[in-house]
């Protein structure tokens, strides 16, 4: 099914731009290029979410806020791609792979590839680049992360991401393209520091959540997240991400709204694991598959990642809330500065 365009001229100076992903962030990033003048189709899976999208809703995803018209919603991957000039990936990281596979006959050869989920691949330990690479080999991949929350997106709320890519005069001309009014891209050639930034601050969400919901005050809260940092600069270091690249959006500013807002799924995820809910039916956690992998990581290359670890412990129902907190208490002392 494939939605009627109310638009039945590309803008002149835009792009065609394909999104993978139909859930909240693909549909607010799909309204982003839309304001931002491209032609926009938006590949959906399910053909409820493309009928809602052609209504001018997503209510599963984004209840209350109205979809634009202009979106080319579809449940034809090849038609969401067809003369693509450019391609956002939002599907899910742990589905990356598969979704790339389904899509790697009808990707227009030599158009970028822009990631748009965070994580890390849970039974390879490949960061998403490297999974493009290696399953579209003539396409240059990119990624975009930040402090954004896809509802404040969507409503067209400022919001200032960056967008990463080995070469940085794509970077910088995939962040032209792609800043609008309310949106500002930066542009960066670390693809591996953002990367590492967007992926691991999703594991100390959910602590920043478990600590929240297990009622361990704000002062706990902030040790957690300032000490969580450190461990994400060691292992960004490992992968060679920049320092710079760790203290800006993708890093420090991600890092920072993800852990202090239920908004963020990882936070809410660590908020009811604090409160003892149940967790079924809760949104996608991306935290959850990259704790483990991510403390794998960290144990293979002998760094150290005691938040890290703990959370994945918790996760795998190893240690409970408090073991874990008793434990990282209890950590030999040393100076602050020894990172």
């Amino acid at each position: 099914m494939t939605r009627k365009s109310t638009t039945s001229k590309r803008p002149a100076s835009g792009w065609r731009v394909a999104v993978l992903g139909g859930g909240a962030w693909g549909t607010a990033l799909a309204l982003a290029m839309l304001r931002a003048g491209h032609f926009v189709r938006l590949y959906a899976r399910d053909n409820e979410t493309v009928a809602a999208i052609d209504r001018g809703e997503n209510p599963r995803y984004l209840p209350g806020i109205a979809i634009e018209p202009g979106i080319v919603a579809t449940s034809n991957i090849a038609a969401a791609l067809n003369g693509a000039d450019c391609v956002l990936a939002v599907t899910p990281a742990q589905s990356l792979r598969a979704m790339l596979a389904t899509a790697a006959g009808h990707v227009p050869k030599g158009v970028p590839l822009v990631l748009c989920a965070k994580g890390i691949e849970r039974g390879t330990g490949a960061l998403l680049s490297a999974i493009v690479e290696e399953s579209l080999p003539n396409n240059p991949v990119a990624a975009l992360s930040g402090p954004s929350f896809a509802s404040d997106v969507a409503r067209g709320l400022p919001t200032a991401v960056v967008v990463a890519a080995r070469d940085g005069e794509l970077a910088a001309e995939l962040a032209a393209r792609f800043s609008a009014e309310n949106l500002r891209c930066y542009s960066s050639d670390d693809l591996i520091g953002v990367e590492i930034g967007g992926a691991l601050k999703n594991v100390f969400a959910i602590a920043a959540g478990a600590v929240t919901g297990a009622g361990l005050g704000a002062s706990a809260q902030a040790a957690m997240v300032t000490r969580g940092f450190v461990e994400l600069r060691r292992i960004g270091a490992a992968f060679g991400a920049r320092p710079e690249t760790l203290m800006g959006l993708s890093g420090l500013g991600d890092l920072l709204l993800t852990c202090s807002s239920a908004q963020s799924r990882n936070f809410a995820y660590g908020l009811a694991l604090g409160q003892g809910k149940p967790l079924a039916g809760l949104p996608l956690a991306e935290g959850v598959p990259t704790a483990g992998i991510a403390a794998r990581i960290a144990a293979d290359r002998q760094i150290e990642a005691p938040i890290i670890s703990a959370v994945a412990a918790i996760l795998d129902g190893k240690v409970t809330i408090g073991q874990a907190v008793t434990a990282l208490m209890t950590r030999p002392l040393k100076t602050e500065t020894d990172i």
